[in-house]
């Protein structure tokens, strides 16, 4: 590639409020090849960031020939290998500076002329982008989105979205828009990096900004509704051009218009008939409507619950606002296929239902939505998965959402996922004991398994052909659909 650096370490390294060791010029002789990425992926002349990295990780970015090395926590004898190697090594205070940088400069490099779009909030992100990646590609836009179904790339702590950015320009030509979900809370190692989606944000530079909603998650980092809503209102007040939408019936939501710069507009919509919004659904006639005109009927969404037609309505008024003509908005989402485990259809009778609920809101929106589904007479079974590694606080709130959202009808089973969950999501006692105390003390019935396959299994071993199976959780349910592919055939 041919060599597009335009700064030079030094600039590197003030702009990330970092220290330089080892060589105060880039370690490849042809400088910086235009590319940020991860050690594994590395090639000469590219720039690595890394959270921690040791003298081994030294002497490989050496080898590699890559241009310099950026981290936060330098371990045992990093330091001193980068010296003797003369090798350029950063170290900064905040990662999150450096991806920032990598995110801005790699957008002004491979993506200047494109129209970008950010998304945040607590619930609904990964299918508010998703949603709008679907539309303007149907559109016919060369369109990039970091949301996948697993949200591995939206947390932007790493470099890895810069990455792909710069790959999908060099594959495919110059984009026309980005699609880029931002966490609302970020954290390394139970520390919080403050003011992270605003920090994402100013990278960006986006010419429109959508906030899905503010709710509890990331305890532990956060540990406040308030403390969330400072976190959300850096992003808006970090937003210096273009459109803020949001929706305009939530509370904490028109709040954050006091933090809107004056140069940013501002568009709502309604989840209920509504004379002052262009855009909203009318409850009553089951459709969406623009400009008193019915532009979707319920049965026509891909999700008919309305946290999700909450998403859909999001996505619409990002692409009226980027002029998406109305056809190819109404058209793209009939033809909407939904990310994986977002209130997904898994087998008919007993019909089962998998959606990623994994906080109090998402999980008493999905209950609710889903136990309208069942017919009389027939049992409305829901399984949940523990959150692993996440800590009491959080596990506290999310039984709390299931004791305010189990009816005395419903058959609540809960699992610990033991048998496919890693070490990083791993229940520990603690937090299995404070999940089932919180039900124990509000009397709330259950039953309780620590292997996903056997809650699955008893489960649907007894339901009849008309009850509704909700799965719902995070990492310990994702593994859900592959078991039960093995029960159903059985």
């Amino acid at each position: 590639m041919e060599n597009t650096r335009n700064f030079s370490l030094e600039d590197l390294n003030q702009s990330i409020q970092g220290k330089i060791f080892g060589s105060f010029n880039f370690f490849n002789s042809d400088g910086f090849t235009g590319l940020f990425t991860v050690l594994n992926d590395a090639k000469e002349g590219d720039i690595v960031i890394r959270h921690w990295i040791n003298g081994k990780g030294i002497e490989i970015a050496k080898n590699k020939n890559i241009s310099c090395l950026i981290t936060e926590n330098p371990k045992d004898d990093a330091i001193e290998i980068a010296e003797k190697l003369n090798f350029p090594l950063i170290v900064t205070e905040k990662i999150e500076l450096a991806n920032a940088f990598a995110l801005k400069w790699t957008i002004d490099t491979f993506s200047p002329n494109s129209k970008n779009i950010a998304i945040t909030g607590t619930n609904g992100k990964s299918t508010t982008s998703h949603l709008i990646y679907h539309i303007l590609n149907f559109a016919g836009f060369k369109v990039f989105t970091n949301t996948d179904a697993e949200s591995e790339f939206n947390t932007l702590i790493d470099p890895v979205v810069s990455k792909m950015i710069s790959d999908y320009v060099k594959d495919n030509g110059k984009l026309d828009y980005l699609v880029i979900e931002i966490s609302e809370v970020q954290g390394w190692l139970g520390s919080l990096m403050e003011n992270h989606a605003a920090l994402m944000s100013k990278s960006l530079n986006p010419d429109i900004a959508v906030v899905t909603n503010i709710a509890m998650d990331h305890i532990g980092l956060v540990n406040s509704i308030d403390e969330v809503f400072l976190e959300i209102a850096a992003f808006v007040k970090s937003l210096k051009k273009g459109t803020f939408i949001y929706n305009g019936n939530d509370d904490l939501l028109l709040k954050l218009l006091d933090f809107k710069n004056n140069s940013v507009n501002d568009f709502s919509f309604s989840m209920k008939k509504s004379r002052e919004k262009a855009l909203f659904y009318d409850n009553k006639v089951e459709a969406i409507f623009y400009n008193d005109k019915k532009i979707l009927n319920k049965k026509e969404l891909p999700f008919e619950s309305n946290h999700f037609i909450q998403d859909i309505l999001s996505a619409i008024a990002v692409c009226i606002n980027l002029d998406i003509p109305l056809n190819d908005i109404t058209s793209s989402i009939k033809n909407y296929k939904s990310l994986s485990r977002r209130f997904t259809k898994l087998n008919e009778k007993p019909l089962i239902i998998d959606d990623f609920a994994h906080n109090p809101e998402g999980i008493k929106a999905t209950i609710s939505e889903t136990a309208k589904l069942t017919p009389e007479n027939s049992k409305f079974h829901v399984i949940c998965s523990i959150r692993g590694s996440r800590g009491e606080e959080l596990n506290k709130l999310n039984a709390e959402a299931l004791v305010d959202s189990i009816g005395s009808d419903h058959n609540l089973i809960l699992t610990s996922s033991c048998d496919v969950v890693d070490k990083l999501n791993y229940v520990e006692e603690n937090e299995r004991n404070i999940f089932l105390n919180v039900l124990t003390s509000n009397n709330i019935n259950f039953k309780y398994y620590d292997r996903l396959f056997d809650a699955l299994n008893e489960t649907y071993l007894y339901s009849s052909k008309d009850d509704v199976i909700l799965l719902i959780g995070a990492q310990g349910m994702d593994s859900a659909e592959k078991l039960l592919k093995e029960i159903l055939i059985k």
